[in-house]
């Protein structure tokens, strides 16, 4: 088995070039921290340190040695936090911001549901559909749906969102159903912010340009207008499924349907994520399976 002993008393001396100052470091006495040093070069058989009256340096042999145990030693410093922060109940503030609807319809329940389970949390959470600077602006957290774009942030995916192609069974009956791709350009198809759809072929993404007499950047706009037979939409889950439960809106295109994409927490690069954080993404993980 490893031999631990001296090996904080080494280190502490490496780092301060003194013997005294070590001791107060390590709040022992100057003497221990002499005999604990000289039993690690004895069992070692190799000299750490070059010592004199006025100085202390580290020998070539001594840096090497050095380089390995700090290593050592932030390892276990990390598993201690790590033990602490897993113990540790969430308290203070959070700052997380969202999409809006996502938040109002999801999200926003799911942290209700945190809050009362950790009641010294104090919680602000911004609903925007705007992309907000994490760090300048001092988010915890944000939740991100679908691709990532390249970025410095930490992401850990939390669930998936799946898209659905849909329409009224009163436009369907007047205009028929669409049965490819292709016959979507015969129809009036409800836009969003972008003048394409994301569809699947063959196991492939594809992209299909789309033409209506709507375009909007608000989804619930869109369902209302579906669900009034003025066309068809795209969207996902959280906008459509009770339209689609009701029997108002019809989902079509069902093998073409989009692939899946992903619902993100991101949060600044962080070697230590807080407990508060950490426990939140866990939460919502387990919630939104």
């Amino acid at each position: 088995m490893f031999n631990w002993e001296g090996i904080s008393e080494f280190v502490a001396v490496a780092e301060t070039e003194s013997f005294t100052q070590a001791a107060k470091r390590l709040g022992i006495s100057t003497a221990q921290v002499s005999r604990q040093v000289s039993a690690l070069e004895t069992r070692l058989a190799t000299k750490l340190f070059h010592r004199t009256t006025r100085k202390v340096s580290v020998t070539e042999a001594g840096q090497v040695y050095f380089q390995h145990c700090r290593q050592v030693l932030d390892g276990l410093e990390e598993a201690e936090r790590a033990i602490t922060n897993l113990q540790s109940t969430p308290r203070g503030r959070l700052k997380i911001t969202a999409p809006v609807t996502y938040g109002e319809r999801t999200l926003a329940p799911l942290i209700n549901d945190f809050i009362t389970k950790y009641p010294e949390l104090e919680v602000q959470l911004n609903l925007t559909n705007l992309r907000v600077d994490l760090i300048d602006e001092g988010y915890d957290l944000a939740i991100r749906l679908g691709q990532l774009e390249d970025s410095t942030m930490m992401a850990k995916r939390l669930g998936k969102r799946t898209h659905y192609v849909c329409a009224a069974p009163s436009y369907l009956s007047t205009y028929g159903i669409p049965h490819s791709l292709s016959e979507l350009e015969q129809h009036n198809c409800l836009l969003g912010t972008l003048d394409y759809w994301r569809f699947q072929d063959k196991g492939k993404a594809v992209n299909i340009r789309v033409r209506g007499n709507l375009n909007c950047n608000s989804g619930r706009a869109l369902v209302d207008a579906a669900v009034k037979a003025i066309g068809i939409t795209h969207l996902p889950d959280y906008y459509v499924l009770p339209y689609l439960e009701s029997g108002e809106l019809v989902s079509i295109l069902e093998q073409h349907r989009p692939f899946d994409d992903g619902i993100w927490a991101v949060y600044p690069q962080n070697r230590h994520l807080s407990p508060k954080v950490r426990i939140l993404i866990e939460h919502l993980t387990e919630q939104l399976k």
